[in-house]
């Protein structure tokens, strides 16, 4: 089967239009490619129909004279404009966990569970080359690279032992959070707001595409690295994951069906910005790159 890659660009028009990636220059569009198909109308569609879909784009990139546009010819967008659920894991890395800590304390499996919180995808997704914009309520904003899963079909009380048949594929997401926001002097009861810190327009990057999961039969040895402008701060192996992919959607589809198109953010390393007091400002570039996945890379800009 060919390999492809599930992408976003924007039309002439404006509008998101789904696409694949064949090789490593062909972008094919799914509506002018297989007309009739209702499922070609978006990438969120395309996953709902992953088990027909997936087959039909495989064999859809085989072809060498489907009609295509080289990719530097196309803006990306995020490959997920509207997901129904972000879901960002908390601590999940032991280094990024102890470096968070004022105890240095990290998270001892055998007695803890995930923790997780959400990102509102309509708010806060932008895709590759958008800016972030930093908010003027924050004056600490913060990177965390992350390895992102995007889910393929209906999960509900799926066992770790299963819970790879439900993926769709992988992605890059950048989970960026305000840190002078995470806590609530106006609320002293409660520890940490992760809606304050966590939500904000462009506070979501995510790209360039979507690699279905049989393209990386091992995420656990797929390398993370982050860099603001020329300046590594991120390097490590998925396979330093505290709660692994399986484990992540065990946890969460005993709670609520997971839906096709939902994303799990699994959790950035070591090397944020808060411990060494660094934050992004006006002018700075961010770059993601995940192999077997590619790089996402976003500018820096003052917001509202």
């Amino acid at each position: 089967m060919a390999q492809f890659k599930l992408l976003n660009y924007r039309a002439d028009t404006g509008a998101a239009h789904a696409a694949i990636l064949a090789g490593d220059d062909r972008v094919i569009d799914l509506v002018h490619a297989l007309p009739g198909e209702a499922w070609a109308a978006s990438t969120l569609a395309v996953l709902g129909a992953w088990d027909t879909a997936r087959p039909r784009l495989a064999a859809l990139a085989a072809l060498p004279d489907a009609p295509s546009r080289p990719l530097q010819s196309v803006q990306l967008m995020a490959p997920l404009l509207y997901p129904p659920a972000i879901y960002c894991t908390g601590a999940n890395y032991q280094a990024h966990a102890n470096e968070m800590s004022a105890e240095g304390a990290g998270v001892d499996k055998a007695t803890t569970q995930p923790y997780l919180f959400l990102k509102s995808g309509p708010h806060c997704v932008i895709g590759p080359n958008a800016a972030i914009r930093l908010p003027r309520i924050s004056q600490k904003v913060d990177w965390e690279g992350e390895f992102a899963v995007v889910i393929g079909r209906r999960a509900r009380n799926v066992r770790a032992a299963d819970a790879m048949q439900y993926v769709a594929g992988y992605t890059i997401m950048n989970d960026v959070s305000l840190r002078d926001l995470s806590r609530r002097p106006d609320w002293p009861r409660w520890n940490i707001d992760w809606f304050g810190h966590k939500n904000f327009e462009t506070g979501a990057p995510m790209g360039p595409w979507i690699v279905p999961a049989e393209q990386i039969p091992d995420p656990a040895a797929c390398r993370l690295q982050l860099w603001v402008n020329a300046e590594r701060m991120q390097d490590t192996l998925v396979s330093g994951l505290i709660f692994d992919i399986a484990e992540l959607i065990e946890y969460l589809s005993r709670r609520m069906t997971l839906l096709p198109g939902d994303v799990i953010a699994t959790g950035t390393p070591s090397g944020v910005g808060r411990p060494r007091g660094i934050f992004l400002k006006p002018g700075d570039r961010v770059r993601i790159e995940i192999s077997g996945i590619g790089t996402l890379e976003n500018p820096v800009e003052q917001g509202e």
